[in-house]
């Protein structure tokens, strides 16, 4: 089993544990004896079997078994204790104090989940105190004093725990975005304006907008303008390392660009490979809506180049899929590159059937001895880019739609292993160890009270944005970065301003050199990557499925 299924098998093992001894509670005070007794030993086996999940994922790290040690555990013996020995005589108050106390163990995993947390500890010991205490006066007309006391005193102390200053949120991130070094006049100029195209909100009046095409050595001077976008906008270059001052996030980088207003970014063209654009002001609607472009950066002209380069942008655009199928007829054997972009918000699956290819590039860094690859499908994260070479005739389909032909069109990929890019490429020197500092993100789901209205939040660390610390490095620095995900869900993480090298996944390291800006942190996975502060500024790092993000899986990199 993945610790992704652990972690589900779990969850599901708490509830019937808790669905059990609360069902057996209320059969005991209906009279039902025999089904109490049936139910509580159900509950009582779903407890046991949380005892093996729980020291699987402690095994798999501290990370996924923090608070069901800490707390979840204690809380499950107290109920096998209490409510385990009246398994042949139900007792409608052990049974039910058993369910409460299962149910406080689930509740903190599920709402407060990581870090472990002695407020979240108290206030479930007084909920489960208080529950007990109301059950006794239904049950049998009296009231346990023990258990106000108990609840009251947990109240208070969960509560002083949770409202004490070490946990105050954290002040606003105050940042003078580091001016970009002087790049010499543009030699490239292009002018994008945004504005609402019916039920779309489009660069230049189309979706996606024009695609950016440069040269390496280029200086790029694009000016945006907003027509009439309210929400305003900005112009973020996802995985394109810009000067900080270049990067396009509202409140960190630059203001907002709002209607009738303009905002011009230069930077030179450096990086060769696929690239896109998109806004990152309300960037989960805006994407969503259609502002975003292609940028893409060839190491020279491509007047006289043998074969087509076709970019990709994948979207879903109020429920169409984009782009629509195109068929080229080329000449067989003719070379065609594939750059293949994933602009919406979860992993999309491209196959190219017809003829062999290779994976040559991912999110604009060409990989070390590609293999050929036949009846093998890519999985593609949000943001992330795969350049993909291939011969006409081919075709390309995605989640099983075609998107690309350059012949006749061949039968539709059925069922076709997934390419892992750990396992691919020549293999490479280890990276370096010494590593000047380590940072760890753990990715999860729970309650933030911080705002005027509770939400349930996308958090990172015990957190959610905007109050989530920033981390910081040190110009210069090696920093290793563990990416932990307790969730149930996909996070693709991407951190802006910086490529990282993927060291490990789930302690495996890859076979080659993977150099990525996007990468799919699937539930139960532990990332480690590295990169070099070698970009000063404050950098937006975050889940690119984009209402995660907007939920509050967002934070930042500092400079120090």
């Amino acid at each position: 089993m993945t610790t992704g299924s652990i972690i589900a098998a779990d969850l599901v093992l708490a509830v019937l544990a808790a669905a059990g001894w609360l069902g057996a509670g209320a059969a005991a005070v209906a009279g039902r004896r025999r089904l109490a007794s049936g139910l509580a030993l159900a509950a009582l086996a779903a407890t046991l079997g949380r005892a093996v999940t729980t020291i699987a994922l402690a095994r798999a790290g501290w990370w996924f078994a923090a608070e069901k040690v800490v707390v979840a555990a204690p809380l499950s013996l107290a109920a096998v204790v209490v409510g385990g020995r009246r398994l042949l005589r139900p007792a409608p108050v052990a049974y039910l104090f058993a369910g409460y106390a299962t149910t406080g163990g689930l509740l903190v995993t599920v709402l407060h989940g990581y870090p472990v947390s002695v407020g979240a500890a108290l206030l479930a010991v007084a909920g489960i105190a208080a529950a007990t205490a109301v059950t006794g006066r239904l049950v049998h007309r009296r009231t346990s004093r023990t258990g106000l006391v108990v609840a009251v005193a947990a109240l208070v102390a969960g509560t002083g725990f949770a409202v004490a200053p070490g946990t105050a949120p954290p002040a606003g991130h105050e940042h003078r975005p580091v001016a970009a070094p002087k790049v010499g006049e543009p030699t490239k100029r292009f002018t994008l304006t945004a504005g609402t195209a019916g039920d779309a909100w489009a660069f230049n009046g189309q979706v996606p907008g024009p695609e950016l095409a440069a040269t390496v050595g280029d200086v790029l001077e694009v000016t945006l303008r907003n027509r009439d976008i309210e929400r305003g906008v900005t112009l973020h270059w996802h995985g394109y390392d810009v000067p900080n001052d270049q990067d396009g996030v509202p409140g960190v980088t630059q203001e907002v660009v709002r209607p009738g207003g303009q905002f011009v970014y230069r930077f030179r063209a450096d990086q060769t490979g696929t690239y896109w654009y998109h806004t990152h002001s309300a960037s989960d609607l805006g994407v969503r809506k259609g502002l975003y472009g292609v940028l893409v950066v060839r190491p020279g002209p491509v007047d006289g180049v043998d074969g087509v380069d076709v970019t990709v942008p994948v979207h879903t655009l109020n429920g169409r899929s984009l782009p629509a199928a195109r068929t080229e007829v080329l000449a067989p054997g003719t070379p065609v590159r594939l750059r293949l972009i994933n602009t919406d918000s979860t992993t999309h699956r491209y196959a190219v059937a017809g003829a062999p290819f290779r994976v040559v590039a991912i999110d604009g860094v060409d990989l070390a001895g590609p293999g050929m690859l036949t009846g093998t499908a890519l999985l593609v994260p949000a943001g992330g880019r795969f350049d993909v070479v291939t011969t006409a005739p081919a075709a390309l389909f995605v989640d099983g739609r075609l998107v690309h032909a350059t012949g006749p069109v061949p039968p539709v990929p059925g069922a076709w292993p997934v390419l892992d890019p750990l396992t691919y490429g020549a293999a490479a020197p280890a990276p370096r160890t010494g590593f000047d500092r380590s940072l760890t993100l753990v990715l999860d789901r729970g309650l933030d009270l911080r705002g005027l209205l509770p939400r349930y939040a996308h958090t990172v660390n015990g957190a959610a944005g905007p109050g989530i610390p920033a981390q910081v490095v040190r110009r210069g620095e090696l920093v290793r970065l563990t990416v932990v995900n307790r969730s149930l869900v996909v996070h693709p993480w991407h951190l802006h301003g910086h490529h990282v090298l993927v060291l490990s996944r789930d302690g495996r390291p890859p076979a080659g050199a993977l150099w990525v800006d996007s990468f799919d942190v699937r539930p139960g996975e532990v990332w480690e990557v590295a990169f070099r502060a070698d970009n000063p500024g404050m950098w937006a790092n975050h889940c690119h499925n984009l209402p995660h993000a907007d939920a509050g899986m967002m934070l930042h990199l500092s400079y120090i």
